[in-house]
């Protein structure tokens, strides 16, 4: 009998947690395969150790590996695919947006012999119309600047075979992550399911607008050096701008009619400005993403660990 391994990230979801693993553990009851789960605890401040604790001392299967602090979502789901033994694995959220339901369907592609299974959303039943807007526009500038292309509106609900669990875990160790978008361009046999996401069924979402912006920016980082490039592209574009206005006040000059300089010079100034910081941003961004691989830092600490073999194996 195959393996599964469903990898559980947590932070702060201590109404969720029960819930959720009563809806997991009504789906993997029926599915022929031996499981096993590892709630990733992500530094949550509220009861949701406490709950797992609970959950493990009554299921077997349950594997818990508790951060000394929070270190993200990506870090999480890291951990869980380090950590993992089952011939694939499934990353899912414990807030219910990532329906159980679904896994028959994932197991099913997977034994079809598919590597990876990325889970789409057609709809969502609370990110409201703006979330949906700048997800697609996320989505449409990456895929205009990267080579390979990313499966619109997928998320971090997905199947991986342990082929891939073992590329994840010994290839793609950058301390800057977009796990959803390395699956995506890694090759391999890869297809789509769709699913709605469902309202969370209690707290409310991790990330705020700014943290949204931060990870688009590490993602499109992460994937491309396109962003680079812009100060290439914006000199250019100077440099003809400062052409044309330049045969402009010729022309003026030889048919007698000066032009007034100072509202031509403010404005070109604060443009060029403007696109000067914007260069020097994106370009200590991607300074800072070399000195967070320099420093070599562990992507995440252990604080705590239980339901493995050998406790002392997890640092």
């Amino acid at each position: 009998m195959q393996k599964l391994s469903i990898i559980v990230s947590v932070y702060n979801e201590e109404d969720s947690l029960l819930p959720f693993y009563t809806q997991l553990e009504h789906e993997l009851t029926s599915l022929p395969v031996e499981a096993e789960i590892l709630f990733i605890n992500d530094g949550s401040s509220d009861s949701s150790l406490s709950v797992l604790h609970q959950l493990q001392e009554h299921d077997s299967r349950i594997r818990i590996i508790s951060f000394s602090r929070n270190f993200g979502h990506e870090a999480a789901m890291l951990a869980g695919i380090d950590h993992c033994n089952g011939d694939a694995a499934i990353c899912m959220d414990a807030d219910l947006q990532h329906p159980p339901t679904c896994i028959h369907a994932m197991w099913e592609k997977y034994l079809e012999g598919f590597e990876i299974i990325n889970m789409v959303r057609t709809d969502r039943n609370d990110g409201g119309w703006f979330r949906s807007i700048t997800s697609r526009f996320f989505y449409s500038i990456t895929n205009k600047i990267m080579r390979a292309q990313l499966e619109p509106n997928a998320s971090d609900f997905f199947l991986i075979s342990r082929k891939v669990v073992h590329i994840l875990k010994n290839h793609y160790r950058e301390r800057t992550r977009f796990i959803r978008g390395f699956i995506q361009i890694i090759g391999y046999q890869r297809t789509t399911i769709p699913f709605s996401a469902p309202k969370r069924v209690a707290g409310k979402s991790k990330y705020s607008f700014f943290k949204l912006l931060s990870l688009s920016f590490s993602a499109i980082s992460t994937l491309s050096k396109a962003p680079l490039k812009l100060g290439l592209w914006s000199g250019l574009i100077s440099g003809l701008l400062s052409f044309i206005v330049a045969i402009y006040s010729l022309i003026m000059w030889f048919i007698d009619k000066p032009v007034s300089g100072y509202t031509t010079l403010v404005i070109l100034i604060s443009a060029l400005f403007c696109v000067n910081f914007i260069v020097i941003g994106i370009i200590g961004e991607y300074i800072g993403h070399l000195f967070d691989e320099a420093k070599g830092r562990p992507h995440y600490l252990i604080e705590e660990t239980k339901g493995f073999q050998d406790e002392n194996d997890k640092e």
